[in-house]
């Protein structure tokens, strides 16, 4: 049985048997992340938790666009606030799309920029339609995909997510689909996504579990690396220059290489 869609401040969530869906809407601010979506995708993420029957939790972004990654504007009203909690927060909810007992899943139609690529990249399963576009634009900015970095090397592989991060190029969903950014291709992912709830509702919730929680074991998301991640992009976020870059496109629109001439 499925439900009314309820409307949250950034995010459309509905319930249908055995899967939450929730849609990034923030459209005007092209589904930028805030805190408040931040704390809107946990919510969701305990829903999921607190149900028995769900299996499934998938995400999604309004209007042709995943998510474009941090909000500068919020970055620039807040420098110290993000600077200081936003590279754990944003870890935070990454982590947890990788341990929370039920399958993920990112449906990418449109721009995954930034912190896009990296729900996506934390995601258990990624469909992409044709016209899905991920990019990591941060070294424009003089920033680092710091907390991005541990899970899209995970799910890709060292080189092509250090070639993603500093040619800062563009990646097609043909593209994506080849390098195993994206693990499905589809011009409708409404039918894939049928013929995925069918199968994903054969499993045990336990199972689920289980393997998210051996194939941490098996990667080197340690601790440590978390610190490193967030530590940088402290550091970075807290520099004058990356401050006043982010400043001018908010109050301009005015690009750092744009500034430079």
């Amino acid at each position: 049985m499925s439900y009314p869609a309820t409307r949250f401040e950034t995010l459309e969530v509905s319930a249908d048997v055995g899967v939450l869906t929730a849609v990034i809407d923030r459209i005007p601010q092209q589904n930028a992340i805030n805190g408040t979506l931040l704390a809107e995708l946990h919510a969701v993420l305990d829903e999921a938790e607190r149900t028995p029957a769900c299996h499934l939790v998938v995400i999604r972004g309004a209007s042709g666009v995943f998510c474009t990654g941090m909000d500068f504007s919020d970055a620039s009203d807040s420098p110290d606030t993000v600077a200081e909690r936003g590279g754990a927060e944003f870890l935070g909810l990454l982590k947890r799309l990788t341990t929370v007992p039920v399958m993920v899943v990112s449906v990418v139609d449109g721009r995954a920029t930034g912190g896009g690529v990296g729900i996506a990249a934390a995601s258990d399963f990624v469909v992409a339609t044709p016209r899905a576009v991920f990019s990591l634009p941060e070294a424009l900015w003089g920033l680092l995909p710091c907390c991005v970095l541990p899970f899209l090397i995970r799910r890709i592989g060292f080189q092509p997510a250090y070639s993603m991060s500093l040619t800062t190029l563009p990646v097609t969903a043909e593209q994506a689909h080849r390098i195993h950014l994206a693990d499905e291709l589809a011009a409708d992912p409404g039918q894939f996504m049928r013929r995925l709830r069918q199968r994903v509702s054969k499993l045990d919730r336990a199972t689920i579990a289980a393997l998210k929680r051996y194939q941490r074991d098996l990667w080197f998301l340690s601790a440590e690396t978390e610190r490193a991640a967030v530590a940088e992009f402290t550091r970075l976020m807290s520099a004058p220059e990356v401050r006043e870059r982010i400043s001018g496109f908010v109050t301009a629109q005015v690009f750092p290489w744009e500034s430079q001439r």
